[in-house]
């Protein structure tokens, strides 16, 4: 240990929000009725601290802590504890915290799980139990509600560290730190401690390993005592298999025979487990992450040893050349370099016809540059490393591989690729104006040695001041460099012969990061410059590209500047052939000029490909706004998809369609290229994918859809450590949302995606996330409070929202504005929308338009532009829209007092809502025709069968005059949740305040009395 660092304690909980959640419902609950708990996870999660926030944040009564040992007296028999229990109680409620349920003996955990079953009889308590989550749950704990910690979220990992050490830790050796931690709380303070303030600071190198067998086993603590030598040696090999498997867990064939060569004379067996391992048909599997790398690091170094070289060999003999070299480098004696072995594994890591997946190649090319002692030659393979944890999904281990890079001398063209690697893993994590100016230097660093990286790297750059809503940078940035080349005649990078993909020293080639930047800049409609009240505008001749190796004169368009449509979701593009190759085969083959440059002898040849040709062609020509030459490039990217089914043709068609507003098409190649993704196990292009995908299905009116691919996308967003791909799903969800009655819901996600847009920078999540609160806000009635936010969103100024969405938001701002009163503060945008709606990228504007004349028409012009609006709507399709448009024309014939017309456009207009789950929007329809003196269908008096039973019995007690409080307090809910569920339910029953509700409840119980009699009769 050389630990010298003071560690503040932290002073409050990071992250953990669902379980302070429960456990807030498990408190609140005390008011009405008894409650338990049982807190779950491995060692180091922080279960104690779970507990003592719960302890410190009671006060509604006293909290008993118990434990087992005599000297805390738990009780032998449930009664025994619930006597216990009555007595510390009182009158109040009572909170019992137990701590580590586990270790206490089965018949003092028999006694707490009957006593937890019979809670109410004790008056008001709620017990709180901690057990571990390295083991399988014990029985008598197995029936009680269970919440479980995971690993922190990098964000949150990142806030303690900082809290700890005041925020003076090196960039660098933070990356490594978090990546060590692995989102272990406890285990990021051991390590912390472990260093001294100068190795916080980066001004020494760190110890390795930076985790070492003793900061792992004190985190572990006394969950690695006790297991027989035939435990042991079963858990160290299933440890060592972990180390070169894909995943958590690994063949119990392999453990078993790999045992026998450790100890020929034994009989070795899986059964049973070891509590700390799981089994699941012929897998085996740590229950703890932490404990599978303690087992391996606090083994005996011969014990270890001979593990992976027997695993070595039973892989060698089974025809798994890959994990058994990995296996038989960590066999060795010491860590001198072993440059023959190190050459052997950067070699087959290479050789895309070796089956592995990116992570497996990134651990060997890792462990190949530990072995290597040429500092060129290191470093390049800890860039090939870092390219393949990106691959996998694992930006946090590659951040720390490129560390490790830079301390390395390289040449200009590993660094590039390095440089590349750090730039797109900001793009997907991290601010995306640092992005930029990573990927423009990877660019430069590429552009005399690989000049088909440095123009990827260019786009990728472009991709991320696109993000940032950078338009000037966008344009500047496009313009640099020539399309890029790739590296073989069809454009692929998937499995190459090996001496396509290796030199001799089996070195790698550069990998395609550039993942959706390949001929896939961001989408665009055409604006005059001369048009007012458009600060983006700008002439390219105009803008001042940054500093390039090889730079070409400006591109410039005839009195154009762009202002790129909504097409193109987010940062994601297109991803290049390594990226979604349809394999997961992570070759790197050289590109080739006939001549090696640098250490990895990087050449270069080839034509472009077809379809990142017409993309940019396409692209291009929409940057000049030249609809006429960009259709049939881009058409052509969508046609070759229909017999392509690799992963970055797919998103390219997906891209193109979207911006030639052919929405069907981009849905179906969407659709395609997301199971195309997931066939070649890119794990880090399925959140772009499905980012694609609901974008698509948004653009459809398909809300339901987009919600359900953006709650996958956020998932697998999380997963692979792309938070900035995650808030773009949440602006989608929030966007769905709002069209439903659940203004928490999109509350929730607008908070989400503003937290990381704001941080990060994203302009576009952040446009979108705002967008969707106004739109809530006019759904539910509230014009006023939407034309606030919509102002700042598309009216010219400083605040003007994303330039490829604020369009978008026109529609709304129009109807919101109108509604409020303020129809003035619509001419300037209105004039702008009319551009786009003519550009014809979006099949809905010009509904949308003809919907906007009519708001502000006098009436004798507002009905034909209501008729128009709905014919445009009928050739563009799309129910959200048409019954938007039919809504208000139905509210303007009311208002003429034009009955019988209203009833059939707001009848058509519930229709269409109902039909796309639009909640919030049917009950307008409803209040309107209820006005008309029309029952709408599935609303009518007496029809209280939408409600849920919550909504049922809250609805109730309010028809029966309770207030809110009263009814929180008879259901033993906060205020809040009543008030939430109430605007539910009149959502639902389209009424407006608590009399029509009485009377509808009066209603429904009178025609189910009246039908139980006929019934009877």
């Amino acid at each position: 240990m050389t630990g010298e660092t003071t560690v503040r304690t932290a002073v409050r909980i990071h992250g953990r929000s669902a379980q302070r959640e429960a456990v807030r419902a498990l408190l609140d609950g005390l008011r009405a009725r008894s409650g338990h708990l049982v807190v779950t996870g491995e060692p180091g999660l922080g279960r104690t601290a779970l507990l003592q926030w719960a302890a410190d944040s009671f006060r509604a009564g006293p909290v008993l802590r118990l434990g087992p040992g005599g000297d805390r007296g738990a009780p032998a028999t449930a009664g025994e504890l619930l006597t216990t229990l009555r007595k510390a109680a009182g009158e109040a409620p009572l909170l019992v915290c137990v701590d580590d349920a586990h270790l206490w003996d089965a018949p003092a955990r028999s006694a707490l799980s009957h006593a937890a079953e019979r809670l109410h009889t004790a008056g008001r308590v709620a017990l709180l139990l901690s057990v571990a989550g390295h083991r399988a749950v014990d029985p008598e704990f197995a029936r009680l509600p269970v919440v479980r910690l995971d690993p922190l979220a990098p964000s949150h990992a990142d806030a303690l560290l900082d809290e700890v050490t005041d925020g003076s830790t090196d960039p660098a050796v933070r990356e490594h730190l978090l990546a060590e931690a692995e989102g272990n709380p406890a285990l990021l303070l051991a390590l912390v401690r472990r260093l001294t303030p100068a190795e916080l600071r980066g001004l020494r190198p760190l110890p390795r390993p930076t985790a070492d067998a003793g900061t792992l086993a004190a985190v572990a603590g006394s969950a690695l005592t006790g297991p027989s030598a035939d435990a042991r040696d079963l858990l160290l090999t299933v440890a060592a298999a972990v180390r070169a498997a894909d995943g958590p867990d690994v063949d119990t064939r392999l453990v078993l025979d790999a045992l026998r060569h450790l100890d020929p004379a034994s009989a070795p067996t899986a059964n049973p487990l070891p509590d700390v391992l799981a089994g699941a048909g012929d897998r085996l599997r740590f229950h703890s992450p932490l404990l599978c790398r303690a087992v391996h690091a606090t083994a005996a170094p011969d014990r270890r040893r001979a593990a992976h070289r027997a695993l070595a060999d039973v892989l060698e003999a089974d025809g798994q050349p890959l994990p058994a070299l990995l296996h038989r480098s960590w066999s060795l004696s010491g860590p001198a370099p072993v440059a023959r072995l190190a050459d052997r594994l950067a070699a087959v890591a290479a050789d895309g016809t070796t089956p592995a997946s990116h992570g497996l190649r990134g651990t060997a090319y890792a462990r190949a540059a530990e072995l290597t002692a040429d500092a060129p030659v290191r470093a390049e393979r800890y860039t090939a490393a870092a390219e393949q944890a990106l691959l996998a999904g694992r930006p946090d281990r590659a951040r720390p591989l490129l560390a490790a890079a830079r301390d390395c001398a390289a040449p200009a063209v590993v660094r590039g690729r390095a440089e590349r690697v750090r730039g797109l893993a900001e793009l997907r994590d991290g601010p995306v104006g640092d992005a930029h100016q990573s990927l423009l230097l990877a660019a430069s660093l590429l552009a005399e040695d690989a000049p088909a990286e440095a123009a990827s790297a260019a786009l990728a750059a472009a991709d991320a001041a696109w993000a940032a809503g950078d338009l000037s940078s966008c344009l500047a940035t496009l313009s640099l460099g020539p399309a890029p080349v790739p590296r073989d005649a069809a454009g692929m990078l998937g499995p190459a012969a090996p001496d396509a993909a290796t030199g001799a020293d089996g070195l790698p080639g550069a990998v395609d990061l550039a993942g959706a930047v390949d001929g896939a800049g961001p989408g665009g409609v055409p604006v005059p410059t001369d048009q007012p009240g458009h600060r983006h505008a700008a002439d390219p001749r105009q803008v001042v590209a940054p500093r390039h190796a090889n730079a070409p004169g400006h591109a410039t368009a005839p009195g154009h500047a762009t202002v790129p449509g909504h097409a193109t979701p987010g940062y994601a593009a297109v991803p290049s052939a390594v990226l979604a190759g349809g394999r997961t085969g992570g070759a790197t083959p050289r590109t080739d000029a006939g001549a090696r440059g640098g250490p990895g002898g990087t050449r270069v040849c080839g034509a472009v490909p077809d379809p990142v040709r017409d993309h940019r062609v396409g692209m291009r020509a929409l940057l000049e706004g030249r609809l006429d030459r960009a259709a049939p490039s881009l058409g052509q990217v969508v046609e070759r998809a229909r017999t392509d089914d690799r992963p970055e043709t797919l998103l390219r068609a997906a891209s193109a369609a979207l911006l030639l507003g052919n929405v069907d098409a981009a849905r179906r190649a969407g659709a395609r290229a997301l199971a195309a993704t997931r066939q070649s196990g890119s794990e880090a292009l399925v959140p772009q994918a499905l980012e694609y995908l609901a974008y698509a299905e948004l653009r459809a009116g398909r809300h339901p859809q987009a919600r359900a691919h953006a709650e996958e996308g956020l998932r697998t967003a999380l997963r692979a450590g792309q938070r900035n791909t995650a808030a773009h799903h949440q602006a989608v969800l929030a966007l769905a949302a709002s069209i439903e009655d659940e203004p928490a819901t999109v509350a929730r996600h607008v908070t989400a995606a503003l937290a990381t847009a704001r941080r990060h920078g994203l302009a576009q999540a952040a446009t979108l996330a705002e967008w969707a609160a106004a739109r809530a806000d006019l759904g539910r009635g509230r014009p006023q409070d939407a034309a606030d936010r919509l102002g700042l969103l598309v009216l010219p100024g400083p605040g003007r929202g994303h330039f490829a969405v604020w369009r978008l938001a026109v529609p709304c701002f129009v109807e919101a504005a109108a509604l409020a009163g303020r129809p003035e503060d619509t001419h300037e945008v209105l004039t702008d929308f009319a551009g786009w709606a003519a550009f014809g990228a979006d099949p809905q504007a010009a509904a949308q338009l003809a919907r906007c004349h009519a708001l502000l028409a006098p009436p004798d012009r507002a009905d034909d532009l209501y008729r128009r609006a709905l014919a445009r709507h009928d050739e563009a399709g799309g129910d959200f829209e048409r019954a938007r448009t039919a809504l208000l024309y139905g509210k303007w014939l009311r208002r003429r007092r034009r009955p019988r017309e209203a009833r059939g456009r707001l009848g058509t207009a519930l229709a269409g809502f109902d039909r796309c789950g639009a909640g919030v929007w049917a009950a307008q329809a409803r209040a309107e025709l209820r006005a008309l003196g029309a029952a709408p269908q599935g609303g009518g008096a007496g029809t209280l069968t939408g409600l849920t039973p919550q909504q049922l019995r809250i609805a109730r007690h309010v028809a029966e005059g309770a207030t809110n409080r009263e009814v929180a307090l008879t259901l033993a809910v906060s205020t809040r949740t009543v008030d939430y569920h109430l605007r539910k339910v009149f959502a639902v029953l389209g009424v407006r305040s608590r009399l029509e509700l009485a009377r509808m409840v009066e209603h429904a119980d009178r025609t189910r009395g009246d039908r139980r009699a006929g019934d009877r009769m």
